[in-house]
Order: C-alpha cells, then sequence, then structure tokens
C-alpha cells in the first residue's frame, strides 16, 4: 500500500507507437485511467512514464491495449 502524499511511478514499454499521433492515443488512454496523475511518452524509446496513485499494470496495460497497442511493465 502507499503511504499517503507518495507518487507511484509505473514505466511501460508500448509497441506500435510510429508517430506523435500514436503517442497522443497513449498519453490520452493512459491519462483517462483512474489515479493517474500524468503520463509522458518518449516516441524513441517506446517507453511510457506514468505517476499517480494505486496503479495497477494490468489496468495500466488494458488502456493502451484498449486505444490499439501492446504494453509490457518495462522493467529495465
Amino acid at each position: 500500500m502507499n503511504q499517503e502524499g507518495m507518487t507511484e511511478k509505473v514505466v511501460l514499454e508500448v509497441n506500435g507507437m510510429t508517430c506523435n499521433h500514436c503517442a497522443g492515443k497513449v498519453k490520452d488512454a493512459l491519462d483517462a485511467v483512474e489515479g493517474v496523475s500524468g503520463a509522458e511518452v518518449d516516441l524513441d524509446s517506446g517507453r511510457v512514464s506514468i505517476e499517480g496513485d494505486n496503479l495497477t499494470g494490468d489496468t495500466l496495460t488494458k488502456a493502451v491495449g484498449d486505444a490499439g497497442y501492446q504494453a509490457t511493465i518495462w522493467t529495465g
């Protein structure tokens, strides 16, 4: 469980993003997820950094999948 006031960070690796339009769709999909306070897309690396509260990998990857892309948790 997250301590109050602490923000979680999750990084996803997204397959299929090839342009700024794609990146915008992924960002919009993640921004719509409850608990997400922000999502930053790095098109060059194919990664998205998401910050927020009570984030779950399943919820985040489903949102990306619903937008038409495949995502996995990046473990770096």
